[in-house]
């Protein structure tokens, strides 16, 4: 087995484990480096509760004379699972905890700066009675498809993913993995077939079908969406590492199930033109916009959709105060500081809510793959205590 298939596994073992405590035990002679067991338990874990024990031991000495080297068996520790909150000044006052779970549904889309990792903090901190939830800045769907409400609303300006989504709503799952099954039959898609890969490509840029897109994807680098200001897809061949496998297709099976249970509908719009005249009191907001002192593909303004600028920013906070005067909740994920940087727009303005400090253990976001300190947030108009 290679480094990256030990790699691989070891990451999905951690990551599927459904224990509060994570005890591994290793000797620095195996595959995996201490730093890369440390990155990945570090992912799924509370990075504060990390701990390393080394134990030295000598390793077996020949029948020559040499220098017998040092190795150590490592016994490395962390902790899963716990939701942390932080609730500071406000009058309002509302019941969460209710969502609390741990078999959050995963989307099938990998997009840049996904929450599923944070849904654990997340979702807990919602209120438990909700009439319609709206996900402002939806993207691949982490939040809204985790969320107990009447109506849904998910808005996002990829018209794309938008289209995605909606089809898969309203396409039984069978439809859906028969139509991603012929498209590999009929272009040869596998991790190596490149040639197959560009012709199903540059088919998918000339008619835009939504499941072509997904089917897409699955065999593109890091499974990820990316266009170019032309608004074509772009994103390389990934060789010998994307398809469409027996995982991706049981959790595709899962979110489209998951999906047709619910009450949702798509939309494709900027955030600003929403109606928000139609909210009240029993209705959340949930904002993921992209992150003003961070740089990803989904706002650096070249991939043919608006970029993320502090006029932006600027405005959503605005609509954020409005919600507020109506009595309306919001939730707000950001981060307040970044490597160094900090959002003093976002500082000032958070200070008139209530701030919860998240653990950032997701690693599927361009801004965070060297992290550096990032503080990130839920920023609520409203107070939660757990029942």
């Amino acid at each position: 087995m290679s480094k990256k298939e030990v790699g691989n596994a070891f990451n999905h073992l951690i990551e599927k484990a459904n224990f509060r405590h994570i005890l591994v035990s290793y000797s620095s002679e195996g595959l995996l480096l201490e730093e890369e067991i440390e990155s990945i338990l570090k992912s799924h874990g509370l990075p504060e509760t990390y701990r390393i024990y080394k134990m030295p031991y000598r390793k077996y000495k020949s029948k020559h004379k040499q220098e017998a080297s040092e190795l150590h068996e490592y016994i490395f520790y962390i902790q899963k699972d716990i939701a942390l909150t932080n609730s500071v000044k406000s009058n309002k006052k509302i019941e969460v905890g209710k969502h609390k779970t741990n078999s959050y549904i995963k989307s099938p889309l990998n997009y840049v700066g996904g929450k599923h990792k944070l849904l654990n903090q997340i979702v807990p901190l919602f209120p438990d009675k909700i009439d319609t939830f709206v996900d402002l800045f939806s993207g691949g769907f982490n939040v809204g498809i985790n969320v107990n409400a009447n109506k849904i609303i998910a808005t996002d300006i990829n018209t794309y993913v938008v289209e995605v989504l909606d089809t898969m709503k309203k396409t039984s799952v069978e439809e859906v993995i028969a139509h991603i099954e012929r498209r590999i039959e009929e272009y040869g898609l596998s991790k190596s077939n490149e040639e197959g890969f560009k012709a199903f490509r540059n088919y998918y840029n000339k008619t835009k079908k939504p499941l072509d897109l997904y089917t897409l994807i699955c065999y593109s680098f890091n499974y990820q969406f990316r266009f170019n200001n032309n608004q074509e897809y772009n994103n390389p061949f990934g060789r010998e590492r994307s398809q469409f496998s027996p995982a991706l297709k049981k959790k595709l099976v899962l979110f489209i199930e998951a999906l047709h249970e619910k009450n949702v509908q798509f939309v494709c719009s900027e955030f600003e033109h929403f109606n928000f005249s139609q909210l009240d009191q029993n209705d959340l907001v949930y904002c993921d916009p992209p992150y003003l002192i961070t740089t990803g593909s989904y706002n650096d303004g070249n991939r043919g959709f608006k970029d993320w600028n502090r006029l932006q920013e600027i405005k959503l906070l605005d609509i954020l105060d409005h919600l507020n005067s109506k009595g309306v909740y919001f939730a707000l994920s950001n981060v307040l500081s970044h490597k160094g940087l900090e959002n003093e727009l976002l500082l000032e303005w958070s200070k008139k809510y209530n701030i919860h400090h998240l653990q950032h253990s997701y690693s599927n976001s361009s801004h965070n793959t060297t992290r550096g300190e990032s503080q990130e947030v839920l920023i609520t108009n409203y107070t939660n205590y757990t029942k």
